[in-house]
């Protein structure tokens, strides 16, 4: 083997298409654009959601719905989950920190406390909101609700 006569692997190194250099090469003439319109011209793009003069879907869809930007996002915690942490742990006051190291919040959210389940040991509940059931079975329980 000499250094003369290597090659690369058969099909590995295509010739690239040399583009309108004359009608002898096949390519010429219109280069492979094909026969006028905006396509053929240098320095087209299209705009994005063009259909061709048609009425482009996002005008012909009416708007529809509202955001209310005032909107809470409370994460919800419900009574039966609260009862399970306390048989778990033994814990009397439920705060933000206890919920986030739980892996039931993250740092950004509101905790809503809601009504599902019962609870039977009193217990101290610190919360952005509570439902009206949860607030009625942790006070009959004997323990108590804060609002943050």
């Amino acid at each position: 083997m000499y250094l003369n006569s290597l090659k690369p692997a058969e099909g590995s190194v295509k010739t690239r298409k040399r583009i309108g250099r004359g009608t002898g090469s096949g390519r010429g003439g219109t280069s492979t654009r094909g026969h006028k319109g905006a396509k053929s011209r240098s320095g087209y793009s299209q705009k994005s959601g063009f259909e061709g003069g048609q009425m482009p879907l996002q005008r012909r869809v009416p708007k529809f719905g509202f955001k209310n930007f005032n909107r809470v996002e409370y994460k919800g915690i419900n009574l039966d989950v609260l009862e399970s942490l306390a048989a778990e742990t033994n814990e009397k006051v439920f705060n933000f920190d206890f919920f986030k190291a739980h892996g039931l919040v993250s740092k950004n959210d509101k905790v809503k406390i809601l009504g599902r389940g019962e609870i039977s040991k009193a217990v101290e509940v610190h919360a952005h909101a509570f439902s009206q059931t949860a607030i009625s079975s942790i006070e009959k329980a004997g323990g108590k609700t804060v609002a943050l």
